[in-house]
């Protein structure tokens, strides 16, 4: 297990585009932290888990929990293994009868189940250094792409385009804005 490295579940994340969902797991005692895109049933799995809400039936994942307990068995962890040409590929590791057993499963399925069951989430050590981001490093190179002073990256065409909220703002009729004006306290009928 040592070529493993323990996340949680950090957040769900909607793209504002596409409305595609996104789990961010971050490493436990560090800052960097693992993207997974999800599909949108498995993010409001997570969420309602993490949220500890009651449903009134249960879904897929409260199932898959009911049947591994009515069996005697028990979720140990479960585990992020592989990424291979863009795809993540996910371990639940189950103990019954003395025997552990490793269930190939998807990671969004696999940490839907571990919200549920408060398990640890495990990353294979090569998944989280080649796709895991760290902030202050992807903000320094941001920084290093950035211009020395603000306003030289402002040009014409930039300009041109800043115009049209002075317009619009120019166009607003906000009406008196001093509130110590006497006509604005007096009622319609005394003006």
């Amino acid at each position: 297990m040592s070529e493993m490295v323990e996340v949680v579940i950090d957040s769900i994340r909607v793209s504002l585009m596409s409305q595609n969902r996104m789990v961010i797991l971050r490493e436990v005692d560090a800052e960097r932290y693992l993207p997974i895109w999800i599909g949108i049933y498995e993010a409001d799995a997570i969420t309602l888990a993490l949220q500890e809400v009651e449903v009134a039936r249960p879904l897929t994942w409260d199932l898959l929990k009911n049947v591994i307990n009515i069996l005697g068995a028990r979720v140990i962890r479960v585990e992020v293994v592989a990424l291979r040409d863009d795809t993540y590929y996910g371990n639940i590791v189950v103990e019954v009868n003395e025997r552990t057993i490793n269930i190939d499963s998807r990671p969004s399925d696999a940490l839907a189940l571990a919200a549920r069951t408060h398990v640890p989430i495990l990353v294979a050590r090569m998944v989280m250094d080649s796709a895991g981001v760290t902030p202050e490093e992807d903000m320094q190179e941001d920084e290093g792409q950035l211009p020395a002073k603000p306003e030289a990256s402002l040009n014409d065409e930039g300009e041109g385009r800043l115009s049209i909220f002075e317009d619009f703002l120019d166009q607003l009729d906000l009406g008196k804005s001093d509130p110590t004006d006497e006509d604005d306290e007096k009622p319609d009928e005394e003006k």
